[in-house]
């Protein structure tokens, strides 16, 4: 007679992403397929699993639990240990626990395949539904509204589901069951069309297909989505985009265009195998590709820009409004410049009224304000230019834990900010530019939902070293026990080095447009020997006088104007640069640097590509930021060009890059008739093989082999791939961000990394 043995129980505590993404059906599942007993449960950041069966059986579950994960799940530890039976003859979900401890929240995700095909299929009872989700797509923490992660506390707790949406969450077989998210047409939220007013004008699929026709005729219609309002034009009408930038007060600046496919997407650009794979992936990013020749999309989509900013519907919403419009949607934030985009339908109403000719509304509540996030790919992999949604708020880990909870405010421009509890580090989507009223709303709204929902009370506070910064006055208004000051490059740096979970000293190669420095200028082009405790300044641009300070990041002439000023017998070179700038103009910039009236020194990469814009006569002014590097980047392209010369000098044991002669050979070429793409590629090669030369001889000097790129110039695909394999083909190891951009975007993550260690070694 075969003995019968008794069952092996386990007890399973899986960390990551695993809350809210369907991982205990999925458990569930693996579960039933080998006739396992037990529970699984949710316990904070913590998926626990209680199961009992034979030890082959038991192996096998472990196994598939890893190799099989939900889409959106992303396992960071999986540990089993013994555990005592319970006898237990099935296998079940239990309810949620809440506890102390780290708590990931997943980000908004795009509808999956299989919700799309249901979307479109005209037996099936979610045909047409504008919030069609399941446990595997649909927003998640822009609905959250506290964990653990049930409907209860979400913005869909207001709608009681149907009978057979009930029956479906709770059939753990069903791929809704637990899909906190999950509606229909007749017990999900409700969609329609509206005035400026705030008029009603039709609802359902009507006010879909009413809303479409507003936009192929040419209408803008300001459009409630995932994380907040788009405004939206036919991306194929010249004068619907350029009314659209009109009311929006946005002149050049690029506009996101939405398509409903990959074909679509690649009718307008080039699209790598690579590029399509995140495309169509849940991220769902706003996506640079290069536009492709003769797109039926307007140029002036992206001005003057060889690459357009392109994304696949991501949401039922705007899957359906695409269908019906046939074309290519300009779909941009619902914003006017330097506001956060609306998010709530009366205030859209009250904000947007002047911009949208009607407005697509629904009643599902927005409870966290979230941007598309913007990518590129250099040298094959994707670079983030904006971290939000589909990205945040995912933790990231410190290399070295904090003893005291933390949160670092980040800088004044393209802000995050970052809380820290232990290792985990919490990164707020994008906030953007601290330069309203609204903005500072933004934060602190923010800034308080991530405490609520990570349960982190901060007791140090982490912050930029400039005393101006409107984030440095919101660290002191914290009040809390202890400031650190972090200075801007450095912090750049240790974003990098930090999330490499480096932290030996690197050279750090830092390149922006502005920081605060320690000597009271203006840093943007520094080479740093660094760690998470401090650094030195090993090497920088020489500094040049800004006339007018702020006017000059606008103005690229008064840089032009601040460089000329260093070689008055050079002024025939930079003539191009002063075309159509008024005699009184000019007259104000002399005395300004002749007197150091609001004219500080500064050091910047940022302005220095300014400066060469100007004297090749690309752009004298700017409408917004980066404008005249993107059009330097765009006009040299993949053109082959030789570098031109820049002057390297040493200081005190400081290395310092004089770029006036090349400013000064540009202009005479320029004068001469040399083309202005060759010219830009030379510039950039000219910049390339300084930074690449003083690189490395400071490592050589300091005895490292490990260099970290960050600064929002590497955002420029020609920079960042010229640098990076200037400096590995000299057999140098190169770090360059990946799960954060070079941008300031960072800047918070590397303060709270540089905030963490300096507590770690009071301890």
């Amino acid at each position: 007679m075969t003995a019968v043995h008794p069952p092996v129980a386990r007890m399973i505590h899986v960390t990551g992403v695993v809350q809210g993404v369907g991982f205990r059906p999925f458990v569930y599942r693996i579960a039933m397929r080998h006739g396992l007993a037990g529970w699984v449960r949710n316990v904070a950041g913590t998926v626990e699993i209680h199961v009992e069966g034979d030890t082959g059986q038991l192996d096998e579950f472990e196994a598939e639990l890893r190799a099989e994960a939900p889409p959106v799940a992303h396992i960071d530890t999986l540990r089993s240990e013994p555990s005592e039976s319970l006898g237990v003859a099935e296998f079940r979900i239990t309810e949620s626990a809440d506890a102390e401890g780290n708590r990931p929240v997943p980000p908004d995700v795009a509808i999956c395949v299989r919700c799309e095909a249901e979307l479109q299929h005209p037996r099936g009872r979610r045909y047409r539904h504008p919030f069609i989700t399941c446990t595997d797509c649909g927003p998640r923490y822009t609905v959250i509204d506290a964990l653990p992660y049930d409907r209860e506390r979400t913005s869909m707790a207001v709608f009681p589901m149907c009978e057979r949406c009930r029956m479906e969450y709770e059939t753990p077989a069903d791929r809704r069951h637990h899909a906190e998210t999950i509606a229909c047409n007749t017990c999900g939220p409700r969609v329609w069309l509206a005035s400026r007013e705030g008029t009603e004008l039709a609802e359902g699929d009507t006010a879909i297909r009413e809303a479409a026709s507003l936009l192929v005729e040419g209408g803008v219609v300001a459009i409630r989505g995932v994380g907040g309002f788009h405004l939206a034009c036919d991306a194929t009408n010249d004068a619907a985009v350029k009314r659209l930038r009109e009311r929006k007060h946005r002149d050049a600046k690029p506009l996101a265009v939405m398509v409903a496919t990959l074909a679509g997407a690649r009718e307008i650009a080039s699209v790598s195998a690579a590029e399509a794979r995140l495309l169509s992936g849940p991220e769902r990013p706003i996506l640079l590709l290069p536009r492709r020749e003769g797109a039926r999309v307007t140029a002036s989509v992206a001005p003057s820009l060889g690459w357009i900013g392109v994304m696949l519907a991501y949401s039922p919403l705007h899957h359906l409004l695409l269908d019906a419009t046939g074309c290519p949607l300009v779909m941009t934030s619902g914003n006017l410049s330097d506001e956060p985009i609306a998010i709530g339908n009366d205030e859209a109403l009250r904000r947007l009224a002047r911009v949208a000719d009607a407005f697509l509304l629904h009643d599902r509540e927005i409870l966290s304000r979230v941007d598309d996030s913007v990518v590129r790919f250099v040298d094959g992999a994707p670079l983030l230019v904006r971290r939000s949604r589909g990205y945040a708020p995912l933790p990231l880990r410190v290399p070295v834990p904090s003893p005291d909870p933390l949160v670092a405010v980040g800088p004044h421009l393209k802000n995050t900010f970052t809380l820290v509890r232990g290792d985990s580090a919490y990164v707020s989507p994008h906030i953007g530019d601290l330069e309203s009223v609204e903005s500072l709303v933004h934060f602190s709204a923010a800034l308080q939902r991530y405490r609520d929902l990570f349960r982190i009370e901060p007791t140090v506070v982490v912050r930029d070293l400039h005393p101006g910064y409107l984030s440095t006055r919101i660290a002191a208004e914290l009040g809390l026990a202890r400031e650190i000051s972090v200075q801007h490059h450095h912090a750049h740096i240790a974003a990098v080095a930090a999330e490499h979970g480096v932290t030996d000293r690197v050279v750090g190669v830092a390149l922006d447009g502005t920081g605060y420095g320690d000597d009271g200028h203006v840093w943007g082009a520094e080479v740093l020997v660094a760690d998470l405790l401090g650094y030195e300044r090993k090497a920088h641009l020489a500094y040049v006088p800004l006339p007018g300070g702020d006017a000059a990041a606008r103005e690229p002439w008064r840089v032009a104007a601040g460089y000329a000023s260093l070689d008055p017998d050079a002024a025939p070179a930079f003539a191009a640069a002063f075309a159509g700038v008024t005699d009184e103009e000019r007259a104000i910039v002399t005395r300004q640097i002749e007197r150091r009236l609001n004219c500080p020194l500064a050091s910047s990469m940022g302005r220095l590509f300014d400066a060469a814009a100007a004297v090749l006569g690309v752009r004298r002014g700017k409408s917004y930021e980066g404008q005249a590097a993107m059009e330097l980047e765009s006009l040299a392209g993949t053109h082959v060009a030789e570098s031109l010369p820049l002057g390297i000098t040493e200081d005190r044991g400081t290395l310092r890059i004089d770029p006036l002669p090349l400013l000064i050979a540009l202009g005479e070429r320029r004068r001469r008739g040399d083309d202005v793409r060759t010219l830009a590629a030379r510039f950039h090669e000219s910049v390339i093989d300084a930074i690449v030369r003083v690189a490395l001889r400071i490592a050589d000097a300091e005895k490292l082999r490990t260099v970290a790129l960050g600064g929002g110039s590497f955002q420029n695909a020609r920079l960042l791939t010229g640098v990076r394999q200037g400096l590995t083909s000299a057999g140098l190891d190169v770090l360059v961000p990946s799960r954060l951009g070079p941008n300031d975007g960072a800047i918070s993550y590397g303060q709270a990394a540089v905030g963490a260690a300096l507590l770690a070694r009071a301890v």
